[in-house]
């Protein structure tokens, strides 16, 4: 399947202690001398000893009480500590401000580039949105999967949690794959199931064989940043790559919505007239489509 052309990513955690404002909040105010919090943005708990002056960490990392002062109304960064010290989970790379950003205590972070969020945060977490674009292609026991635009890798995620025997994901950008290795949410990209492909999805999918997957996640970046994916030539491509009675679904978001805007059925039509047999999805803002 995969075409000596394709540069694979080979996916590698880093495992850093991760602190939030909420948690520099809960060791300033405890009175216990042991604690146990989360140093992986909820996915376990680690005990941490307090005394006056310093925290100390698990592997010999100690931090001064004074540098977690200095966080504490710092809702959306996340640091990491190494070297005894706190370092933000955020830089620039090509041009664009990269950062992984705290929604809300102990859940999965979303992606932020240049200020935009790459996931819904409004009434749900990045997780459940994630969690909600694969449920509606389910069944996928024993599925193979083709995941466009990975991002910080939750839908590859559920789509393996779901049962995918093989997902294939698709990022062009280095530095989103890079700031989601120390993604404790993002850890399972290192999975043997999924296999990431460094390139631009419009290119790549022309090296993916005639009808090899049975269901496709395609999770582009907004329209005006990313037009070509959106396209009905991109759309035929994805036709060929769904084996027939395959399933996509194809997530839209809601630009242009206040200004009267339907992306939504732009999309249809276009995915209609290369052959899909559409469902429309409003409740999950994207397009469900069939390959019959």
């Amino acid at each position: 399947m995969i075409n000596n052309k394709m540069r694979i990513y080979l996916f590698k955690p880093k495992y850093y202690p991760l602190i939030t404002s909420y948690t520099a909040k809960y060791l300033l105010e405890s009175k216990n001398r042991k604690t146990s919090i989360s140093l992986d943005l909820g996915l376990t708990n680690t005990e941490v000893i307090i005394d006056n002056d310093h925290i100390h960490f698990p592997n010999f990392q100690t931090l001064n009480k004074n540098d977690l002062k200095k966080i504490i109304n710092r809702t959306t960064e996340i640091y990491m500590i190494t070297n005894n010290k706190l370092v933000k989970i955020a830089w620039f790379e090509n041009d664009a401000y990269l950062k992984l950003r705290n929604i809300s205590h102990n859940t999965a972070p979303t992606l932020e580039i240049n200020g935009i969020h790459m996931h819904r945060i409004k009434d749900t977490t990045p997780w459940k949105d994630s969690k909600s674009k694969v449920m509606s292609i389910l069944p996928l026991k024993n599925k193979t999967v083709l995941d466009i635009c990975t991002g910080l890798g939750y839908t590859a995620i559920h789509a393996l949690n779901f049962g995918a025997s093989k997902i294939i994901t698709i990022e062009k950008n280095h530095a989103v794959l890079k700031i989601a290795e120390y993604n404790p949410w993002s850890w399972k990209l290192a999975s043997k199931k999924i296999t990431i492909i460094l390139d631009d999805a419009k290119n790549a999918i022309n090296y993916l064989k005639d009808e090899y997957f049975d269901r496709i996640i395609h999770d582009p970046p907004r329209m005006k940043l990313a037009g070509e994916l959106y396209s009905e030539e991109f759309y035929r491509e994805l036709y060929r790559v769904l084996k027939p009675g395959g399933i996509i679904f194809h997530y839209t978001g809601a630009p242009g919505e206040k200004r009267g805007i339907n992306l939504i059925k732009g999309v249809s039509e276009r995915l209609k007239s290369v052959g899909f047999v559409i469902k429309k999805m409003y409740e999950v803002q994207g397009v469900l489509g069939i390959k019959k």
